[in-house]
């Protein structure tokens, strides 16, 4: 059995008063790719986490973290990239916990995605803003954080409304400059042999240096950094031949993230040396900019021009992300919509077959997470950053766990030709080992956040609340439509 076109129309749907359909086969796996690393936030990731990750994790072990979550990320695709070869939708994780739980449990589903994805968009809203307004100020410019946020997301708004392809492009070029200045700073020091203590593998790779410290925590960052990878399949209903584009962007994707982090993390360990890269990275910390742990080195290296064309960098690494999100968010929307959790107004799309409505709704959601930590004047960076960055992480790992779960639910009624690791293995691993990390986030969501006490708790109670609103408001949208239906067959 093959279900295809899950909860989704394509272009070549019959015309109707309003348009719902989205531009089938118009983007490919370089596309899709780079929207996943858009997400990612390349140069965001390595400035922001991996400070973290050193000081407060394993130090030099930090890399093999960012190895480590790789591995178990690659075992979570194995079922998921099973699924989306029987399942094409443009909801992904909603399509797929619905095909083996219903409709209920895929709807509360959807809900934590779009929490996920809506928070940890707003959180690089407050990123991106603090980092323009800094920018902006070395120029002689006095602009608040806020109103930059708000000004982009007009802008985000008119771009998530046009074809797709416009939005790759835009991402390819952005993504492609923020890796290429992390990769010049990479090989500059692989070439050099590293720094006082040169270059070591086993001083980041080995069992013992990555159990080194607090490994929990940094792999806890490591997680963060690699947030998003999964949208490859929200793309599915525009891929162009969906069951083998999925599949290749999913593993590549993975592939290059895992390693590109892990590799970038190493070279900063030995641009600092093994034995001094945690007081360096806490000394950054210390100094209240984080930053300086990566920039100063590209500095060093290349000039004062290098910190310059970072600092740009940073900023349009964090736009990149929020236009990626904006898109995935939109889609989860369109879907839901189609299949009748949402109103139907919410799946129309426009001449250029966006989800034109989604985008609105999404642009709205951003403005009303933002807008309050503005009017209260908060640190855009210390509260709205880190508290929805950690709010989104655990709400991620609760989707992969349930999707793990999925999986082997789904192919236990029908495996078809897949095999048993893709159907039952490896899900079961994945959901095992996400569930460790899952525990490592919330024993140290304190500190992943920045906040209090209180405030961590007050956050993750948010996560099952979604989640049973979710749930809930399902089974009054199925009660309504059975009620209606006895109407309609009454008369």
């Amino acid at each position: 059995m093959s279900i295809s076109n899950f909860g989704s129309r394509t272009a070549d749907a019959p015309a109707k008063e309003h348009s719902t359909a989205l531009r089938a086969g118009s983007i490919g796996v370089l596309g899709i790719l780079f929207f996943v690393l858009s997400a990612q936030a390349p140069l965001t990731g390595i400035v922001g986490a991996s400070p973290l990750a050193a000081a407060l994790g394993n130090g030099a072990g930090a890399p093999g973290a960012y190895l480590i979550v790789g591995i178990v990320i690659v075992i979570f695709a194995v079922g998921f990239v099973a699924m989306s070869r029987r399942i094409q939708a443009n909801g992904a994780f909603y399509a797929y916990i619905t095909a083996a739980f219903g409709r209920r449990i895929g709807a509360g589903a959807a809900w934590l995605a779009l929490l996920a994805y809506n928070t940890i968009q707003a959180a690089m809203y407050g990123l991106y803003g603090a980092a323009f307004s800094g920018l902006l100020a070395s120029m002689g410019l006095e602009v608040p954080w806020w109103l930059l946020a708000l000004a982009t997301m007009a802008g985000v708004q008119v771009l998530g409304s046009l074809n797709i392809e416009l939005g790759a492009r835009v991402l390819a070029v952005l993504v492609g400059l923020e890796v290429a200045v992390l990769m010049l700073f990479g090989v500059a020091v692989l070439f050099s042999g590293g720094g006082p203590e040169g270059i070591s593998l086993a001083a980041s790779f080995s069992p013992e240096a990555i159990a080194t410290g607090a490994p929990g925590v940094a792999i806890m960052f490591a997680v963060a950094s690699m947030f998003g990878f999964e949208s490859t399949a929200i793309y599915s209903a525009e891929a162009k031949d969906p069951h083998r584009t999925v599949a290749r962007a999913t593993y590549l994707s993975v592939g290059v993230i895992a390693v590109f982090f892990s590799f970038i993390s190493w070279m900063l360990v030995s641009y600092y040396g093994p034995s001094q890269v945690m007081d360096a990275a806490g000394a950054a910390l210390e100094s209240g900019d984080s930053t300086s742990f990566v920039l100063g080195p590209i500095v060093e290296l290349f000039g004062p021009w290098a910190g310059v064309v970072t600092g740009v960098l940073l900023v349009t690494s964090l736009l990149a992300g929020i236009i990626a999100f904006h898109n995935g968010i939109n889609r989860y929307l369109h879907s839901l919509a189609l299949r009748g959790s949402m109103p139907a107004v919410v799946a129309r799309t426009n001449r250029h077959c966006a989800p034109a409505s989604a985008a609105w709704i999404q642009t709205a959601a951003a403005v009303i997470l933002v807008v309050p930590f503005a009017v209260l004047a908060l640190d855009p960076v210390l509260t709205l950053f880190s508290w929805f960055s950690g709010l989104a992480v655990a709400a991620l790992l609760v989707l992969y766990m349930l999707c793990s779960a999925a999986v082997a639910a789904f192919f236990r009624r029908d495996r078809g030709d897949a095999g048993l690791w893709q159907t039952l293995i490896a899900p079961a691993l994945a959901a095992l080992l996400l569930g460790w990390i899952l525990f490592l986030v919330v024993s140290n969501f304190t500190a992943l956040i920045g906040g209090s006490t209180g405030t961590a708790a007050a956050l993750l109670v948010v996560v099952p609340v979604v989640f049973a609103a979710g749930v809930l408001v399902e089974a009054r949208v199925q009660r309504r439509h059975k009620a209606e239906s006895l109407g309609h067959t009454v008369n």
